[in-house]
């Protein structure tokens, strides 16, 4: 069996050998800013107060050669004005474009969960992308990287970093005109604790600019402290779409 540090010298590897076979393909495809944000609130009266807030912000720069991404979240709820739940994460991706189907990634992920094991959770990372499956209305992505996690037990303090392998794999189906399906995993292993995270999304466009998107998330890590922290979080969202 190859030892963690054999993973991470081969993915490197992989990527430097995606250096040396650069070729460049053209494509067109839609240059300068794009995004779109998600809303959601749920608010109750009478025996019980609650409120559930969650949102999301999803930006993309395209040049000919160059992909910027950036993406924010937050999560916070609250029961007879006691907080039960808050979270936020940011990632900023950047992919250089080699063919019309490949590109080279670094990214860089920061998540604090306020009421998880680990508060914060920080990762940069850097590998190979490929579009493995593509047609007109559907896509399967996938990316390799290697890189580095610092890790603080929220309720302890204690640190510590590791090297990590990144995998995801991210699915976009059209379904019809007005209907899309996807789906996003993530997974972050190191020789301490292995983070997954599980995106599924079905969206509804009422207009060119408005739909209406169910969502199901599933988070989890092998490892937790000792104590109350629970290795896997769901979250189950109906949001509001706005497409910029």
């Amino acid at each position: 069996m190859m030892n963690h540090a054999g993973k991470v010298a081969l993915v490197m590897g992989l990527i430097a050998c995606a250096f040396s076979a650069y070729a460049q393909d053209e494509e067109e495809v839609e240059l300068g800013w794009s995004g779109k944000g998600e809303l959601g609130f749920v608010s109750t009266t009478g025996n019980t107060e609650s409120t559930a807030l969650n949102g999301k912000l999803n930006f993309i720069y395209t040049t000919e050669t160059w992909r910027h991404r950036f993406g924010l979240t937050a999560l916070m709820t609250s029961e007879d004005g006691t907080k039960e739940n808050e979270r936020y994460q940011a990632e900023v991706q950047s992919d250089r474009k080699l063919t019309e189907r490949s590109w080279i990634f670094g990214a860089v992920r920061y998540d604090a969960d306020k009421f998880g094991a680990y508060d914060p959770q920080v990762t940069a990372t850097a590998g190979y992308g490929y579009s493995l499956m593509k047609s007109d209305n559907h896509e399967l992505k996938g990316e390799v990287g290697a890189g580095y996690r610092h890790l603080e037990e929220r309720e302890t303090g204690v640190a510590s970093d590791e090297a990590i392998l990144r995998f995801v794999l991210d699915d976009t189906w059209t379904i019809s005109d007005n209907m899309a399906w996807t789906n996003r995993m993530l997974v972050e292993t190191g020789s301490e604790n292995t983070f997954s995270q599980f995106n599924t999304g079905f969206s509804v466009a009422m207009t060119s600019k408005l739909a209406v998107k169910l969502g199901y998330e599933v988070r989890n890590n092998t490892k937790v402290p000792p104590g109350d922290s629970e290795k896997t979080d769901t979250q189950a969202t109906v949001n509001l779409v706005y497409n910029f």
